[in-house]
């Protein structure tokens, strides 16, 4: 008698490919450091609320919970975009089911999904952005449900899970947007004569409700923010980059696999609707001309099920199997070499030299200059020497000026740097003008004495009575604008600090 697995067969192949995708994650947890947005979150994360300048509440509520159970050791802080990032890989085998693939489909799919530099690299750290990719993965799988079963109880789903990844990140939209397109262009169109499409829309507005009248109560900093980044700090990028961009955050060894798995779906009765998704998104962010490459990410997924279970019915023709072969060994052979591009599994010096030798390399997606390492990697260095040196000037002050002493950062990474080290060095919580530290406040600093982390050594600060550079940060391997900032003990501003605070604000 044949005993039967407790695992149905449809999950075996997506939850193995899940599990080497932890493994890669759990291998890498601790290699170098905490990441910028890291140490801004964990703040985040002590002041909860329904919003906040730069994203929702969603991943800054479930990093709270993660601290609160685990604690902030790097190990801690990436179990849960690890998770995420398999849960990712899980979905897409599960999307191969639903348009009708089998297990080497799978496996193809799920490969492709565990490859990308891209999820490599934000599955790594913890932002929002590995919860982005799982949420627009199951809102893709929920929508092929919904329109082939046309039950209220998909839609209804499908509703909550859009409301989920717009408390999320507010680039949900576009998924929202390109299904309402392709609603509209495909036979599907009559599922909007029925209630439940709407029904699932209102859902997904009333969950998002609350973090909507918080950007109303402070007056839509969101978009304040998206402005200022889009026209200032991001790198414009035409079509041609754009899409040779794509083809290095994705991966080379995946591009075959969802060109043929786009085509495959613009040429499918049912998976049209997440064809027409993508091409909608990606229509987008090429004319909007200053979106980061790895902004269309999240769409790829349907792309990789599609295509690996075109190449699984190619290969089921006779002489063809050779095809199953050829497919895992394209796959391994070009993407394995890649890995480190997304993930950092070596020794910093061993990674920048093997880097070196591929001879390939993002183009910078910020208006600043990078260093030996990619910003994605460099601002996983240099925080914790920032504090210690801030540390030195701030107990070199005499006792009154300490007692008095503020400390000012330019950006949200000093800020969150000061703020996660500074206990141990025995410094006060750092204050920023920058993103929601502006929000939270001057903690009623005067401006009588204060240490301001940046600008020019040479700044001649016309509005304070004396500004003395003590100090300049000094990192390797960090982003070369964090290195060599000057640590200046100022005095004397010229008008109380709150009272210049809504002059100085950047949201960006």
């Amino acid at each position: 008698m044949t005993r039967r697995s407790p695992i149905p067969e449809a999950l075996v192949v997506p939850l193995a490919f899940a599990a080497i995708k932890l493994v890669l994650h759990a291998l890498a947890a601790t290699h170098w450091g905490y990441f910028r947005d890291e140490l801004y979150y964990i703040a985040c994360s002590k002041h909860l609320a329904w919003g906040y300048v730069d994203h929702p509440p969603l991943s800054i509520a479930l990093l709270a919970l993660q601290r609160a159970l685990l604690g902030d050791s790097l190990w801690a802080l990436r179990t849960l975009p690890a998770l995420a990032g398999a849960g990712t890989v899980l979905l897409t085998g599960l999307l191969v089911r639903a348009l009708g693939g089998r297990r080497f489909a799978q496996a193809v799919a799920c490969l492709c999904a565990v490859l990308p530099p891209v999820y490599l690299a934000v599955d790594h750290f913890f932002s929002m952005n590995a919860f982005d990719t799982f949420f627009w993965t199951l809102s893709a799988l929920l929508l092929l449900r919904a329109l082939e079963s046309a039950r209220p109880g998909a839609w209804m789903a499908l509703g909550v899970v859009l409301g989920l990844g717009l408390l999320n990140k507010w680039s949900m939209l576009w998924f929202g947007g390109g299904m309402g397109a392709a609603l509209l262009l495909t036979q599907h169109r009559r599922q909007l004569a029925t209630p439940w499409p709407w029904a699932a829309a209102a859902i997904a507005a009333l969950m998002v409700t609350p973090h909507a009248l918080w950007e109303v109560r402070n007056g839509w900093p969101t978009l304040e923010f998206m402005h200022n980044a889009t026209h200032g700090k991001m790198v414009h990028t035409g079509v041609a980059e754009f899409w040779a961009q794509q083809v290095l955050v994705m991966g080379p060894a995946t591009l075959p696999v969802w060109l043929i798995g786009l085509v495959a779906l613009l040429a499918s009765r049912t998976g049209r609707v997440l064809g027409l998704v993508f091409v909608a998104v990606a229509a987008f962010l090429m004319l909007s001309g200053s979106s980061r490459p790895n902004y269309l990410a999240v769409a790829y997924p349907p792309l990789f099920a599609a295509g690996a279970l075109a190449i699984e019915r190619a290969a089921a023709a006779r002489g063809r199997g050779w095809l199953r072969p050829v497919a895992f060994a394209e796959l391994a052979l070009v993407g394995l070499p890649l890995m480190p591009f997304g993930l950092p599994v070596l020794p910093v010096e061993r990674h920048v030299a093997y880097m070196r030798r591929l001879g390939v390399g993002l183009k910078a997606q910020e208006n600043t200059r990078e260093g030996p390492l990619p910003q994605v990697f460099a601002d996983m260095f240099g925080w914790e020497q920032l504090t210690r040196r801030v540390a030195r000037v701030y107990h070199s002050l005499p006792a009154p000026d300490r007692a008095r002493c503020a400390i000012i950062a330019y950006n949200y990474g000093e800020a969150g740097a000061i703020d996660f080290f500074g206990a141990r060095y025995g410094l006060p919580p750092a204050i920023s003008p920058h993103n929601n530290y502006w929000l939270w406040g001057t903690h009623g600093a005067t401006g009588e004495v204060f240490i301001l982390i940046g600008g020019r050594p040479d700044d001649t600060h016309p509005d304070l009575a004396s500004a003395v550079v003590a100090d300049t940060t000094s990192c390797s391997y960090c982003m070369p604008s964090e290195n060599g900032r000057a640590i200046t003990v100022c005095r004397g501003l010229d008008k109380p600090l709150s009272e210049r605070w809504q002059e100085i604000r950047v949201y960006q």
